[in-house]
């Protein structure tokens, strides 16, 4: 099991960021584009090799991510219109998120086996999330999951 803290910088233009493990060791290294269409984001590892690439699709009526492993692995994450409580679907990935988005709080799921846990910490000046991967093989997925939802979040912040 690996667990990991992301703990975004306050101001930073196009969003770049440690994310560290249990340890306080530096583990990725995310760096966003700055006034680019479409956003995206580059994980890479401490080493400078590139984890996974998301990218924003550009003339979609709800957020959707293309997200590519290195390992050549691709999904899309899309969201759901739903009236209260937020929903994702992850296509070409047989996976789902089950728990309570809107505050945070979820996990993933494959073949009814918890394959990670989100938490956001509240009362935060930033964005802070503790994630729990109970596969260590899932690592690089769950992070790319986690940092393509928290933009969604993080845009419909910004349009309230």
């Amino acid at each position: 099991m690996k667990h990991f803290e992301i703990k975004q910088k306050m101001w930073s233009l196009g969003g770049k960021f440690t994310i560290s493990d249990d340890l306080g060791i530096p583990a990725y290294q995310v760096e966003g584009s700055f006034l680019q269409i479409p956003k995206n984001f580059t994980i890479t590892d401490m080493q400078g090799r590139v984890i996974s690439h998301i990218e924003k699709q550009v003339f979609t009526w709800l957020p959707r991510f293309d997200i590519q492993l290195t390992s050549g692995q691709f999904f899309t994450l899309r969201k759901e219109f739903t009236f209260f409580k937020p929903r994702y679907q992850i296509d070409n990935l047989e996976m789902t998120v089950q728990g309570n988005l809107w505050d945070m709080d979820f996990e993933l799921v494959q073949n009814g086996q918890s394959i990670a846990r989100i938490s956001q910490e509240w009362f935060r000046m930033t964005s802070t999330y503790q994630i729990e991967v109970y596969d260590d093989d899932y690592a690089d997925l769950v992070i790319s999951l986690v940092i393509a939802i928290d933009y969604v979040k993080e845009m419909e912040n910004r349009r309230n």
